[in-house]
C-alpha cells in the first residue's frame, strides 16, 4: 500500500470518507460486541491516538502492541493477544477488508477450533484457499474459495504456538485435516484493500 502507508497504518486509510478501521468498530458495536482487541504494528501508535479507549463509540478497546517486536503475522499476533482475549470463542477481522458480513457476537464453536468465513475468489486470488463440504473447510476441493480474513476461533488453537511470527494458514490446514475447522460462504460484497488501486476502485463504487 505504499506510498499511502508511509504516513498511515493501513487500517486508518479512508474508505468512502471514513477510516477502514472505524467501519469495523461501528459495525462491531451495532452487532452487540462489548470489547475489541486491536493488534498494532507499523505506525501503530496512530491507531490508539485516533480511537482511544473506545468509550466514545460505546465499546472497550484494548491494544496488543507489536511495534517493538515487529509484526508477528496473523497467528503470532493472536497468540500475543491471548491474555486480552479471554477463554471463550473470539472473532478476528483483518484490518484491511471491507464487506457487508454481519458479525455474530453469540457464535459458538462447540467442539471445533475455528469457523472461517469464505468468499468467492477475487481476481487477485483466482485459485482460492479452502474448499467447503457440509459446513467443513477442506484443504483441497474441486471448487475453492477465498478466506475472507474473518473467522471465529477457540483460544486453544493458538496455545501451543511460540511467541514468534507465525502464519495462520498452516495452523488452519493442520486442523482442517483433523476435521476441526468449519466454514460458511458469504455471498455479499467483500473487498481486500491490498493495493492503492483496489482502494481507489472501492472508493469509486457505490456498493
Amino acid at each position: 500500500m505504499r506510498p499511502l502507508t508511509d504516513v498511515l497504518p493501513k487500517p486508518l486509510l479512508e474508505v468512502r470518507g471514513k477510516p477502514l478501521l472505524l467501519w469495523h468498530v461501528e459495525k462491531l458495536v451495532a452487532c452487540g460486541f462489548s470489547e475489541i482487541v486491536i493488534n498494532i504494528a507499523h505506525l501503530g501508535f496512530k491507531i490508539p491516538a485516533y480511537l482511544g479507549d473506545g468509550s466514545r463509540y460505546g465499546i472497550k478497546i484494548s491494544y496488543s502492541d507489536e511495534q517493538k517486536s515487529g509484526a508477528l503475522e496473523s497467528a503470532g499476533g493472536i497468540k500475543k493477544a491471548l491474555s486480552l482475549l479471554g477463554d471463550e470463542t473470539f472473532l478476528v477481522v483483518n484490518g484491511d477488508v471491507f464487506c457487508d458480513y454481519i458479525f455474530d457476537s453469540s457464535f459458538e464453536l462447540k467442539d471445533n477450533l475455528a469457523h472461517l468465513i469464505l468468499v468467492q475468489n477475487p481476481p487477485h486470488n483466482p485459485h482460492g484457499d479452502f474448499g467447503l463440504d457440509n459446513n467443513y473447510a477442506l484443504n483441497t476441493a474441486k471448487e475453492m474459495y477465498t478466506f475472507s480474513g474473518i473467522g471465529y476461533y477457540a483460544p486453544k488453537l493458538f496455545a501451543s504456538l511460540s511467541d514468534i511470527p507465525s502464519a495462520l494458514a498452516p495452523l488452519l490446514r493442520e486442523e482442517i485435516n483433523n476435521n476441526k475447522i468449519t466454514a460458511t460462504l458469504h455471498s455479499g460484497y467483500w473487498h481486500d484493500i491490498g493495493t492503492p488501486q483496489r482502494l481507489q476502485e472501492i472508493n469509486n463504487k457505490q456498493t
